[in-house]
């Protein structure tokens, strides 16, 4: 297994709802996680959120802020990462799959049902293995029925 890389999640709500990509091509494929990517040198886990959301969906982000860290070993993929949470609000922008590469379709959920086919980072912070993360600021985060 090669050292950690850092990688930037974003959780994006919309009123009651969570913006999900669908991932492929990529590890975790077919798996539902949140719009994000590898922190790159030199940039701000901010500024990454924001990028990184607008690159794979368009959408515009308001009241960007951190909220926690996650510890994510991909066992199958031989591979290690620690996530770096953010939560931000929906700005602006039609969510769409413009990273057609990494990613089959993006929705909406609500918070309270997700999909059970979650990316383990998404995994991980909704089932409460994260650190730094109060779960007041989750609101309801969870799988939904089958």
């Amino acid at each position: 297994m090669d050292d950690p890389r850092v990688g930037v999640g974003i959780l994006i709500r919309r009123g009651p709802e969570v913006l999900l990509l669908r991932r492929r091509n990529v590890h975790g494929d077919g798996t539902w996680s949140t719009p994000g990517g590898h922190l790159d040198a030199g940039e701000s886990p901010e500024a990454c959120a924001a990028r990184e959301a607008r690159e794979e969906t368009g959408v515009e982000l308001k009241n960007l802020r951190f909220l926690g860290v996650t510890n994510d070993v991909f066992e199958a993929e031989d591979r290690h990462y620690a996530t770096l949470w953010m939560e931000a609000e929906y700005d602006s922008g039609t969510a769409s799959v413009l990273a057609e590469h990494e990613m089959s379709e993006v929705r909406w959920y609500r918070a309270d049902a997700l999909p059970p086919e979650l990316f383990l980072s998404l995994r991980n912070l909704v089932e409460g293995r994260s650190y730094g993360v109060d779960p007041t600021r989750l609101r309801g985060l969870r799988v939904g029925p089958a």
